[in-house]
């Protein structure tokens, strides 16, 4: 039997991404009143958007999920003021915008209004805080997931999502952090734990935490620029690119080995800086493999190649452009996706700022910050000596920033960073 609470919750939906397909399903199962806002409102079926729970490598479906919507709109004055929760589902990059769109229309009536993201990288805390402080909010509970808690891909936009399973644990972190217990119960076990039957949550010590685990800011960037070593980032036609986890090779693996040992470094510096802090959910690479999938592989290369929830995802590319009849079907890496426009100023350059805060040297984070920001143009760090360029990271675009350091939200001390 479900509980009165849970019944009379209103969560609205950010975004029409992957993990959005997930959750109407899961939430609707849960009693959630779902609204959506999102850019393509005429694109979903109010009635009927279904998850399926697929294998991997064989495409068989094992069980089936359906919700519907409430509300679905673009403009969020339909969809947000009876919102008890809101849930971004969006690329990093976007978190800001989207809390500034959401802001003037959340409730100033209610004890408390839960925002909060799938993916808590780059300090959501901090982007929280700055929305409260800019539109006056009182009453708001930030929340982040550590990492989505689940493999999906949307099969038909609006209508059908596979699920290609669950983590074995998750984490989330809450500020307040006195209202973990009361997120768990209304929202968080309805994430995995009810509609899977694993991946119970863990709360955080910190934001910090998330954003100094190493998952996906550190394992998309390592791939792409191990691509690019190897193969100049360009391949003859489709057949030949590589797969982005099940073809992962040993020249990724060193990348990735380097920059894990590069936030281990930081990581260690951000303990000393907080002695009486125990961080117990802030972990390097394999830590956090083990946690999240309960695995035991002997090294990098099987996590990938070994996965049934990763197997089947592809190398983000793009034609060549190259305008030559021979070279029509040929591809190049795709420096305009989330792997650059996420991971690299909202997960490496986060990094590389607290190493420069705490006087930590970080080589392969240069390494593959002068090299990203290379191919697009930008001017994260100062070529010469690698230091992150402050003028052009405080940049405005319209009002807002170009990346998400520290400074961008107004944090100057690492004492300022926690919670």
């Amino acid at each position: 039997m479900v509980s009165p609470l849970i019944e009379r919750l209103t969560t609205c939906v950010v975004g029409g991404g992957n993990s959005a397909h997930v959750l109407v399903p899961f939430l609707s199962e849960a009693r959630h009143s779902v609204n959506l806002l999102t850019r393509r409102p005429q694109d979903w079926n109010h009635d009927s958007i279904t998850c399926q729970l697929t294998d991997g490598t064989t495409g068989q479906v094992a069980a089936t999920h359906v919700g519907m919507l409430a509300a679905c709109s673009a403009n969020p004055a339909d969809v947000v003021p009876n919102a008890d929760i809101v849930i971004l589902c969006m690329p990093v990059h976007s978190y800001r915008e989207a809390l500034d769109r959401i802001a003037p229309y959340l409730s100033r009536s209610k004890s408390h209004v839960y925002v909060g993201t799938m993916y808590g990288q780059a300090g959501f805390n901090w982007m929280v805080h700055a929305m409260e402080r800019e539109f006056g909010l009182t009453n708001i509970v930030a929340f982040a997931c550590g990492s989505i808690p689940w493999v999906c891909r949307t099969v038909k936009y609006g209508e059908l999502v596979a699920n290609y399973g669950g983590k074995h644990v998750n984490v989330a972190a809450v500020t307040p952090h006195s209202q973990f217990d009361k997120l768990n119960r209304v929202l968080l076990q309805n994430l995995s734990v009810r509609p899977l039957g694993m991946g119970a949550f863990r709360q955080a010590e910190s934001f910090l935490s998330l954003t100094l685990s190493v998952d996906n800011q550190i394992i998309h960037p390592a791939r792409c620029y191990g691509l690019w070593k190897k193969y100049g980032g360009y391949w003859k036609d489709e057949a030949h690119v590589p797969y982005f986890y099940r073809d992962f090779d040993h020249t990724s693996e060193t990348i990735l080995q380097a920059l894990d040992r590069d936030y281990a470094a930081v990581r260690s510096a951000v303990r000393r800086s907080f002695p009486s802090k125990q961080f117990p959910y802030m972990l390097d690479y394999f830590s956090l493999e083990k946690l999240n999938h309960n695995s035991s592989h002997a090294g990098i290369l099987a996590t990938f190649r070994d996965s049934p929830q990763l197997v089947c995802i592809k190398t983000p590319t793009v034609p060549s452009g190259s305008g030559s009849q021979n070279q029509s079907a040929a591809r190049v890496l795709d420096t305009n996706c989330r792997f650059f426009t996420d991971d690299i100023p909202y997960g490496l350059l986060v990094a590389k700022r607290l190493a420069e805060l705490l006087e930590q040297p970080v080589p392969m984070i240069d390494e593959v910050l002068l090299w990203a920001q290379t191919l697009r143009g930008e001017h994260f760090v100062h070529e010469k000596d690698g230091s992150v360029n402050l003028e052009f990271c405080l940049q405005r675009q319209g009002k807002l920033a170009v990346c998400g350091i520290p400074e961008t939200y107004g944090i100057t001390k690492i004492e300022d960073m926690l919670d």
